[in-house]
């Protein structure tokens, strides 16, 4: 295959490059930290890598920046929080030590709460909640140790602000080390996750441009709407075929499989056929080897490297890596090709993200190879489960689902296919979508490993190369933030209507909350590089499944919870009717 791929290559080698400034960022989201205080790392070690490439792809949110650039005035005393210490730097730092607290001086459980809270009370696959039950114990600051692991909570919009103002050029998640290894004993790119600083920095310049300007991501929208059509004839078929012909069964798994067609086709530039009734081979490889992957890559770091020849996990890690390799080397190969032989007989070269990447020059092929396959990852469970959420609440409230239909309707009659355009005349849909990321943020926590300066956090000076772990479902719940915190209120993300006793009127500025109170996805230069193309997925799905169906919960369904498994998912399968509308 590489026989026909000669001009492509040409262009396609290694090379130094000059660095190129950024002005977007990916997804600060950081794993693990979220479901148990065991989970979190040692700033030498690791975070569960499935969150940290689970936020790779994730809806915008409102920073402070454009807050107040628009005229929204944060409470009293949130100001003066957030812009505090945006200019500290190591000198300012040292001085003020001396008359600070120290990491030391920070409450926290113990070892043998933890282990109690954890495996007698149940908090295992309950992360979040714990988020919430030690910030009521111990404030908005905390400091938790287990083992080797220890880090820094907060859990405050003001201290989460303070913590990312500080972070510095290149802002680190969390080390990712067996990822790393395994690129070393492969000879592979280190790729977007594994490389830090100004390597980063300068592949990040090169995957933004076509991922988070407007007007490229929404060249992605015929491909989106082609998926989103399979989409809706999968769920004709599946409903046809039940019991009483409406109810999908684990409707999450069936999201899982479109969030993986739509980020394969816009970054492969090739249907893999997930949404067909028989799913091709290599594509059931390539799914299998993610899920696989990111689950060895949790037990992985726990154990030490003398065990990896008596137990099974390494091994099985590295063929899981291969075969994500393996399948995404194949894929962009033969798009290679295509792109070659039609350079060869003078036609125009017709594709989207993975033709620019090909056809520019700041990109090893290595670097391809490995960019495309992390985008992949991290591209699939903000969509498969924030959908799998919103059409859960939209089933069980007859208003809102309602209200959402009559936008759809005013916007889009007769069942039209909305356009970019549309979405920007359908504030409620993307409020639904907000409202649901705010209830069930992907990553319920994500970290900062500061790096680079000291810091001050409130009342308290760190040192370098303290790993802090940013609590954003604790924020996200947060009755002073948001009113009425644990219900589902789209209306509160329009700023002009609520749900309340005075004929459904709200003072305006009713809903008004402090920026970092919702970052679900990140901010700054590590932002995340999808979040605009996760966007458009969700909004064109779910409008276009509430135009075609009413949905409702199954028969004597039950309520179901999240659980934190790394990501924030449904603690049972999300099974509901889907009723033909006229």
């Amino acid at each position: 295959m590489a026989d026909c791929v000669v001009g492509v290559v040409q262009k396609l080698t290694t090379r130094e490059r000059p660095e190129s400034k950024c002005e977007y960022g990916d997804s600060a989201a950081s794993p693990g930290l979220t479901s148990t205080v065991g989970s979190v790392r040692h700033p030498d070690s690791t975070m569960s890598s499935r969150a940290a490439v689970a936020c790779c792809l994730r809806l915008p949110v409102l920073s402070a920046r454009t807050a107040l650039r628009s005229g929204q005035r944060l409470r009293s005393g949130h100001s003066a929080a957030f812009c505090s210490h945006r200019n500290l730097n190591v000198q300012a730092a040292t001085e003020q030590a001396g008359k600070l607290k120290s990491v030391d001086d920070l409450p926290g459980p113990s070892w043998s709460t933890t282990l109690y809270w954890l495996f007698v009370k149940g908090f295992s696959d309950k992360g979040h909640l714990l988020q919430c039950l030690q910030k009521s114990l111990y404030g908005p600051i905390w400091r938790s140790r287990f083992g080797p692991f220890d880090m820094v909570n907060v859990a405050s919009p003001e201290l989460i602000a303070q913590v990312i103002q500080q972070e510095g050029r290149y802002p680190v998640r969390i080390e990712l080390p067996h990822w790393k290894e395994y690129r070393d004993l492969r000879g592979q790119a280190y790729g977007l996750h594994v490389d830090t600083g100004p390597e980063w920095h300068r592949i990040r310049s090169v995957l933004n441009p076509k991922l988070l300007k407007p007007q490229a991501v929404s060249a992605f929208a015929p491909i989106i709407h082609q998926v989103v059509g399979d989409l809706l004839q999968r769920v004709e078929l599946l409903r046809s075929r039940s019991q009483d012909r409406a109810t999908v069964l684990d409707l999450a798994a069936e999201l899982y499989k479109f969030g993986f067609e739509g980020i394969s086709s816009v970054l492969f530039e090739t249907r893999l056929g997930c949404l067909q009734e028989e799913i091709p081979e290599d594509t059931l490889r390539f799914i299998a080897a993610v899920n696989k992957m990111l689950t060895l890559s949790d037990m992985v770091i726990l154990f030490p490297r003398w065990s990896r020849s008596i137990l099974p996990f390494w091994g099985h890690f590295v063929q899981a890596w291969d075969d994500l390799y393996d399948v995404a080397q194949k894929l962009i190969d033969r798009r290679m090709c295509e792109i070659e032989a039609r350079l060869l007989s003078g036609e125009p070269v017709e594709g989207t993200y993975l033709a620019y990447l090909l056809s520019s020059d700041k990109l090893s092929r290595a670097e391809v190879y490995i960019s495309v396959t992390e985008l992949i990852l991290g591209g699939v469970d903000t969509t498969s489960n924030t959908l799998s959420w919103a059409l859960y609440h939209l089933a069980r409230d007859c208003r809102v689902q309602d209200r959402l239909y009559r936008e759809l309707d005013s916007v889009c009659p007769s069942k039209q296919q909305p356009t970019t355009e549309h979405l920007s005349r359908m504030p409620y849909l993307k409020a639904v979508v907000k409202e649901t990321l705010r209830l069930y943020p992907v990553v319920p926590g994500n970290g900062r490993f500061i790096s680079e300066n000291e810091v001050i956090v409130s009342n308290y000076w760190f040192p370098k190369k303290t790993q802090f772990h940013l609590c954003h479902y604790a924020a996200c719940h947060d009755e002073a933030e948001f009113v009425k915190a644990e219900d589902f209120v789209p209306e509160r993300w329009l700023h002009t209507q609520a749900p309340s006793s005075h004929g459904d009127r709200a003072t305006p500025g009713f809903y008004q909350h402090h920026p970092y109170s919702f970052i679900p996805f990140g901010v700054g230069v590590r932002a995340c590089v999808g979040k605009r193309l996760a966007e458009m997925e969700m909004h064109f799905a779910l409008s276009r499944l509430i135009q075609h169906y009413r949905v409702e919960p199954e028969h004597g369904a039950p309520l179901i919870q999240p659980k934190t498994r790394t990501l924030l998912i449904p603690s049972k399968p999300i099974n509901l009717r889907f009723l033909p509308r006229a």
